[in-house]
């Protein structure tokens, strides 16, 4: 897993210094067809060197622990950036999942009561509802997750 993203943090790197250049600013298209592969592997780099830097500090923090004057903090420092590490190794293995590329695209769900009368009209209305409350439930857990 870790050499995959420092693949990608190397190519994010090499991304942002392509997008920097004048002639690739100048060809629009190839800019923004940069710009969106950068733009895709941004959360991810984020996430990683994050991770790179809670195992620093926590390297860090066990080598202050030696120090008496400093052992107490340095302590409370290494166990918080170790509590960290399992979450945000989950958030990578998240975020590596590949996209779908349909993951962008709106759809469109047509319900509506066939036959039978006003029985099929209530249980269009009750599926309905529990499309929307899946929907606005699903939509709430990917803003929380960010």
């Amino acid at each position: 897993m870790f050499e995959k993203l420092e693949v990608v943090e190397k190519r994010y790197d090499e991304l942002t210094n392509q997008i920097a250049d004048p002639e690739i600013i100048a060809n629009t298209g190839e800019w923004q067809k940069l710009m969106k592969e950068h733009s895709s592997i941004e959360e991810i780099v984020e996430k990683y060197r994050e991770y790179k830097n809670t195992l620093k500090s926590m390297d860090e923090a066990k080598e202050l622990m030696e120090d008496p004057e400093m052992k107490e903090l340095a302590e409370e420092e290494y166990y918080a950036s170790k509590e960290k590490i399992p979450t945000i190794e989950e958030e990578l293995k998240f975020l590596l999942i590949p996209k779908d590329p349909n993951d962008d695209k709106s759809v469109i769900c047509e319900i509506r009561g066939g036959a039978g009368g006003e029985e099929a009209a209530l249980f269009a209305g009750t599926l309905f509802r529990m499309y929307r409350y899946v929907c606005r439930k699903k939509t709430l857990e990917n803003r929380n997750f960010k």
